[in-house]
Order: C-alpha cells, then sequence, then structure tokens
C-alpha cells in the first residue's frame, strides 16, 4: 500500500508530487543489501584471525604469541603484516574494481552492477570457506573486494536517485543501517562459530557471507532500474514509466523534464573525470574526497575490523573479547536507526558536529585509562575498568554510527550533478577504500608503536575534522539532487567563489585588469 502523498520541495524549489511507494521501499531495501554484504565482510575478519585453529592453520607465528605470555608486549601480539593483509586485500580490490564499476554504473546502469557486485562476492565467499593455504584466503578475500568496489559504487547512487527527496535521506542510509547489521551478523556468528569443536568454525564464519551475497543477486534481478540512469541512457519511455510507477502520481512532468534536461547537460560532457577538475566542481570534489578521509581517520574501521583483537589486546578472555564486538556491534545497529530517522529533520551538520564532540571525548578518556592500566607485559585492566572501556568503545561507536558512517557516504551520493555523478561517486568509493586499506593495514603496527597512544592519535583528527564541517560543509538536508549547485554551493561564503566557469574567471579577470582593480577579490 502506497503511503500519503506529499510534495518534495524547498525553498523556492521545484515541487515535485511524489508519494512513498511499494516498489521504492522494496527498492531500496533490496539494493541496500550491498551494505549487508559490505557489513559481514568487515566483521568477519577481526573475528575469524582471533580464533585459535585460523592462526594456527594460516599464521602460525601470531599464533605462538598469543600463546606465550611475555613473549612481545601486549599491544605487539597481533602485528603480523600477513594478517593485516587477510583483512585489507579485500579494500585494495575494491579500490582497483571501483574503476571498472565507474564505466558499468555509467554505460550498463545501477541494477547490473548492483548483480555483478553480488557474483563477485559468491564466488569469493566459495574460495574463503574452502581455503586450503594462505593464497587461496586471499585470491577469495580480492573477489570480496572487487564485490565491494561494484555494490559501493552502485548502491548508494540508485539509493539517491530512487528516492523522494524528504526522505532521500533516510533511504540512503539503508545502506549504512545494513553495514552496520552486517557488522552485528558476524560478530555474533564469530561468537558462536568459535565454540564448535574440531577447528572448523571459521570455515563457517567466512561461508555464511553467501546468505546476503546471495541476497543482493537476487535483489539485482528484480528491483527497477533508476529513471536517472535510463534517461542517461537515452531510453526516455522507460524511463518516464518508471518514474511514474515509483512516484505513484501521473503527474511527474516536472521531475521528468527536469532529469531530461540534467541528463542533456550531462551527455555534453565527454570526458567526466577530467571535468571533475574544473572549477565549478571542485567544492563537490573537495568535500566528498576529505569526507572520506577523515571518516577513516576516526578510527572506526579499524576498530570494526579488529574489535576482538583488541578487547584480547586490553586483556578479555578470547569469548570476553568475541562477546564485547557483539556489544559494540549492536550498538552500531540501534544508533545507525537514530541516523535514519533524524537525518531529514536535523540535518547533516548537527548530527556530524554533535558527533564530533561525542567521539573526542570518548577516546581521550579512553586513552588516560588505558595509559594508565595497561602496560606492556602486565594487564591491571580490572573487570569494572573492562567494562567502563566497553561502555567508552559504544559510545564512540554510536556516535559515529550515527553521523560520519552513514553520511560520509550519502552526502557525496547527492551532491554532485549528474554529468559528474558516476565519476563523483567513483572518486568517492576509491578515497574510501584507498584509506581503509591503509587503516587496516597499518592499524595492529601501529596499535604496537603507538599503544594506548593510538586513541589519542584518531582524536587528534576528529577534532580537525569537527572544524571542517562548522567551516566548510553546507547543509544539503531537503534540496533536490539536481538543484544542488543553485541552492547550495552558490549559497555557501567560500563555495561560491567556484561557481563560475574558468572562462568566465578569465573575461573577469581581463575586463577587471583593464579597469585598473584587481577583479579575483571578489571571487
Amino acid at each position: 500500500m502506497a503511503g500519503g502523498g506529499f510534495t518534495t520541495s524547498g525553498n523556492g524549489g521545484t515541487h515535485f508530487e511524489a508519494k512513498i511507494t511499494p516498489i521504492v521501499i522494496i527498492s531500496c531495501i533490496m539494493a541496500a543489501t550491498g551494505g549487508l554484504m559490505f557489513g559481514y565482510d568487515v566483521g568477519v575478519s577481526g573475528g575469524v584471525t582471533s580464533m585459535d585453529p585460523f592462526l594456527k592453520k594460516f599464521f602460525p607465528t601470531v599464533y605462538k604469541r598469543t600463546k606465550e605470555p611475555g613473549l612481545d608486549s601486549n599491544y605487539c601480539k597481533y602485528d603480523n603484516q600477513g594478517l593485516q593483509l587477510f583483512t585489507s586485500s579485500l579494500y585494495l580490490a575494491g579500490l582497483t574494481a571501483t574503476f571498472f564499476a565507474s564505466y558499468t554504473t555509467r554505460k550498463l546502469g545501477r541494477r547490473l552492477t548492483m548483480l555483478i557486485a553480488g557474483c563477485f562476492f559468491i564466488i569469493g565467499v566459495v574460495l574463503n570457506a574452502a581455503a586450503q593455504d594462505l593464497a587461496m584466503l586471499i585470491i577469495g578475500r580480492i573477489l570480496l573486494g572487487c564485490g565491494v568496489g561494484f555494490a559501493n559504487q552502485a548502491v548508494p547512487l540508485f539509493l539517491s536517485e530512487i528516492a523522494p527527496t524528504r526522505i532521500r535521506g533516510g533511504l540512503n542510509i539503508l545502506f549504512q543501517l545494513n553495514v552496520t547489521i552486517g557488522i552485528l551478523f558476524a560478530n555474533l556468528v564469530n561468537y558462536g562459530t568459535a565454540k564448535i569443536s574440531g577447528g572448523w568454525g571459521w570455515r563457517l564464519s567466512l561461508g555464511l557471507a553467501g546468505f546476503p551475497a546471495v541476497l543482493l543477486t537476487l535483489g539485482a534481478l528484480f528491483v527497477v532500474e533508476t529513471p536517472n540512469s535510463l534517461i542517461e541512457r537515452g531510453y526516455l519511455e522507460e524511463g518516464k514509466e518508471v518514474l511514474r510507477k515509483i512516484r505513484g502520481t501521473d503527474n511527474i512532468e516536472p521531475e521528468f523534464l527536469e532529469l531530461v534536461e540534467a541528463s542533456r547537460v550531462a551527455k555534453q560532457v565527454k570526458h567526466p573525470f577530467r571535468n571533475l577538475l574544473q572549477r565549478k566542481n571542485r567544492p563537490q570534489l573537495i568535500i566528498s574526497v576529505a569526507l572520506q578521509i577523515f571518516q577513516q581517520f576516526t578510527g572506526i574501521n579499524a576498530i570494526m575490523f579488529y574489535a576482538p583483537v583488541l578487547f584480547s589486546t586490553l586483556g578479555f578472555g578470547n569469548s570476553a573479547a568475541l562477546y564485547s564486538a557483539v556489544i559494540t556491534g549492536a550498538v552500531n545497529v540501534l544508533s545507525t536507526v537514530v541516523s535514519v530517522y533524524s537525518v531529514d529533520k536535523l540535518g547533516r551538520r548537527v548530527l556530524l558536529l554533535e558527533a564530533g564532540v561525542q567521539m573526542l571525548l570518548s577516546q581521550i578518556i579512553i586513552a588516560i585509562i588505558l595509559g594508565i592500566k595497561v602496560t606492556d607485559h602486565s594487564d591491571n585492566l580490572s573487570h569494572g575498568w573492562g567494562i567502563f572501556v566497553v561502555v567508552l568503545i559504544c559510545t564512540y561507536v554510536s556516535a559515529f554510527a550515527w553521523s560520519w558512517g552513514p553520511l560520509g557516504w550519502l552526502i557525496p551520493s547527492e551532491t554532485f550533478p549528474l554529468e559528474t555523478r558516476s565519476a563523483g561517486q567513483s572518486v568517492t568509493v576509491c578515497v574510501n577504500l584507498l584509506f581503509t586499506f591503509v587503516m587496516a593495514q597499518a592499524f595492529l603496527s601501529m596499535l604496537c608503536h603507538f599503544k594506548y597512544g593510538i586513541f589519542l592519535f584518531f582524536s587528534g583528527w576528529i577534532f580537525v575534522m569537527s572544524l571542517f564541517v562548522f567551516f566548510l560543509l553546507p547543509e544539503t538536508k531537503n534540496v533536490p539532487i539536481e538543484e544542488m549547485t543553485e541552492r547550495v554551493w552558490k549559497q555557501h561564503w567560500l563555495w561560491k567563489r567556484f561557481m563560475v566557469d574558468e572562462d568566465d574567471v578569465d573575461m573577469i579577470k581581463k575586463n577587471g585588469h583593464a579597469n585598473g582593480y584587481d577583479p579575483t577579490s571578489r571571487l
């Protein structure tokens, strides 16, 4: 049953009639299972790397360190480049795959790109679950990474383009919500499979990734293509029919004409990646790249990748470490739900700034506690202090989950104009995966060298990114996706200076100098 009709509008913007139709809700849920797969891959690696049978088979050196007390620093037990490569190879592969995904997203559509992602996921899962040596394990992770590259390219675009403006933020965050559900699912599975006798529990953990992989593949077969993509590829009538179907009304002509005009402008751009570097596109590019870098330097993925390993380092037993990871995963899911309901009411900036304060304080307090209680060869973290650290990590995770987690994907997906949207999303995903790879490959080594100071390192970055949001990030809530330039970028105190083409800048400079004044002062 369709929801009540409403009009997507903003101050002075175009009014588009739209209903919350079942086809939109179902399509978004199916597409967002790409996030479920991504999240499971994030969560499962940290759990299996803390399991003794897995370490004994693939990383015997690390296994020896964990079993011989005093052999190495508490902070350095898991410092192994091969172990980190098992986790990080997925993101390096995703980084490479997203270049190909940009092409398929633009030329073949969002739906087919999601189908390709699902196929990569299924093959990778099979190889991981059946792995007999490290090479087979890494190849499986690389194929999973290819799936991540294609899914992260197509799904946020799909969700932004199919959703009505006023619920675009909430529906887009379904992707991030499914990421958090995937992480929680992986943590629960790891907690259960670690108790299986016979040493094959890790295979079940890796194999159950096939469940979200199949869901994404089936979803891609049944969802509708976005009208933006159909129109962009010349299927105007099909695009109009899909738009009528997803909006639940016959009054779709204004929105259809705006999409056609945006597509016409987009087709005039022969080199979208080169066009990204044009002056008028720099604000969107700078914002998108900065958000991806900052998202990783909050430290969240380092904690989510290695939560069981981190808790084990802090003195928790193996079972307690996995259990604590389940708790943080559950907090992650619940807090992302908060974002779904608040992002289109409170706005993007409010959530990011509040979370900055919450994450900063949590990390500083964690660093102080660990600096006093956990040394290289002794652990004075009592049961009470241990619970307090888990509470602080949950406080930190909750802040990230309703801010930098979902909004790091939402804001870039809704700010680029159509002519650079696929290219812009590709750059966004590339930068995110590059820095995710860096953090996954470096975290355990950083933990070994920085010790408790690793939390101070991340808190310093959180302070910097909060300043960036306060001064440079404009609000984008309730703005139609094709009106961002006029209503957001041209109204911002700094970015409006870039909303002039290079030819216009040269003309203004030429005329200005001829009249004896510096024209760049007003740009």
